[in-house]
């Protein structure tokens, strides 16, 4: 048995339930609540995860907890769990059970597939996508529900910053504005809000590249993945190939390239988008973009420069349809259209992203988002800008809606189709697209 565990989980325990002032995430609780499904919660170290834990754990009487991200429990084995329930039954009955961070233990499924079977209500959190689902897949199949948290959404924002968006008065506009070029900026990461110290940044970055990357992975070439990490977070949004980012960085083989990028994205730091095709082996062996976490990590260790601002803005809406589950591709045919929205194997909507429309940029974000209208039969498709809003209406009937992102980010979570956009569009003014029925704060 691990030395002192009995105190050690009081001692978790107490710091757990001292968790307070939080903010609600835009989560369906009752969705993972009423099902007796593990509920997965996965997504970078820091956004919340343990935090996300404690609200679901007010909705229980009585639980147990554990939390494997904890120095005094680094020799813990498969073996310690007999050990751990009995150590929580001794202090009380419960049936539900808490576990941070359990991809440290290695065998960890088959001990959660016993207490599931055990019929035991079970909620855990880890900070490797990859490593989770493998063993999930493996061994619960058809056992678990996931939920994939990202640093915090522009209404989770919003709501931490206790600003009501009900009633879009010019007043209250402006103060969203406010708020949103900080957001856009700073980004979403919890403690950063709360602090404000861009230290807690960076160093959430290094946390994550050494200790879930470099260590986890006993790489051996550190010098060469810092340096592409590097590269990828200053020229995010930007295309990528494994051997153009080989010949740039002196890395002698696109195989490593493909591996190092895989290990960021399995920590939830880099997103790979890619070209829309029919061919799944397609996708894959064409350009591909690459989209980063949070803007705020991004901006505490890369050079920033004002051109960034549309990227910025770019990788805001890429971070929101992930949020949502969404899945979106680029689309590439001599035009470029920034995302196209995949449902049911069928596209559904176009999207440009533009900081500012102007007399130099129009016609060409213009022609992006009627090219792909064009190529997947569209009525209509959306350009999000910084604060720019109107609709051109092509001579054809088809129709462009220009919405700023900040007013698209604060919409309801069921308007992300551009046709539902446009019935909107057709039901209340411009101002308030993105503000009907469906909206919860």
């Amino acid at each position: 048995m691990i030395d002192n565990l009995e105190n050690i989980l009081m001692d978790q325990r107490e710091l757990f339930e001292s968790k307070k002032n939080w903010i609600i995430r835009d989560i369906d609780f009752k969705k993972y609540i009423k099902t007796s499904h593990i509920t997965i919660i996965s997504g970078i170290r820091r956004s919340g995860k343990s935090t996300l834990l404690r609200q679901f754990s007010e909705k229980y009487e009585d639980y147990y907890y554990i939390n494997f991200d904890d120095e005094r429990l680094i020799n813990f084995t498969v073996q310690d769990f007999a050990d751990m329930m009995m150590l929580f039954q001794k202090q009380f009955s419960a049936k539900t059970v808490f576990i941070d961070e359990i991809q440290n233990i290695e065998g960890w499924e088959r001990f959660i597939r016993r207490i599931h079977d055990e019929e035991y209500k079970i909620f855990i959190t880890g900070s490797n996508a990859n490593l989770l689902s493998s063993e999930l897949g493996t061994h619960l199949t058809g056992r678990y529900l996931k939920v994939e948290l990202f640093p915090f959404s522009f209404s989770e924002h919003l709501r931490y910053n206790k600003l009501s968006y009900q009633k879009l008065t010019t007043k209250i506009k402006a103060s969203i504005l406010k708020h949103f070029d900080s957001y856009l900026i700073h980004g979403g990461m919890p403690e950063y809000l709360k602090y404000g110290e861009e230290e807690f940044l960076s160093r959430t970055y290094e946390d994550i590249i050494y200790r879930d990357i470099i260590s986890r992975y006993k790489l051996k070439e550190v010098k060469q993945f810092k340096q592409l990490s590097h590269y990828l977070f200053s020229n995010f949004t930007s295309d990528i190939s494994y051997n153009s980012l080989r010949n740039i960085l002196g890395i002698k083989s696109p195989v490593s390239i493909k591996n190092y990028i895989g290990y960021l994205e399995e920590s939830y730091l880099v997103f790979e988008l890619f070209k829309y095709d029919y061919s799944l082996k397609q996708q894959h062996i064409r350009q591909k973009k690459i989209y980063i976490i949070d803007n705020g990590i991004r901006n505490s260790i890369a050079f920033r420069f004002s051109s960034d601002k549309g990227k910025l803005l770019e990788n805001l809406v890429f971070l929101e349809y992930k949020r949502r589950g969404i899945e979106v591709y680029m689309h590439r045919n001599k035009t470029e259209c920034d995302f196209i929205v995949e449902n049911k194997q069928k596209i559904i909507s176009a999207i440009q992203v533009c900081y500012n429309l102007n007399v130099n940029n129009k016609k060409r974000e213009m022609s992006g988002a009627i090219t792909a209208m064009d190529c997947y039969n569209l009525d209509s498709s959306c350009i999000l800008t910084y604060n720019q809003s109107g609709t051109e209406t092509l001579t054809d009937g088809r129709v462009i809606i220009i919405i700023p992102v900040w007013q698209w980010l604060i919409s309801s979570p069921f308007l992300r189709n551009v046709d539902e956009l446009t019935s909107a569009s057709r039901r209340t003014d411009l101002g308030r697209i993105c503000l009907i029925s469906d909206h919860k704060s």
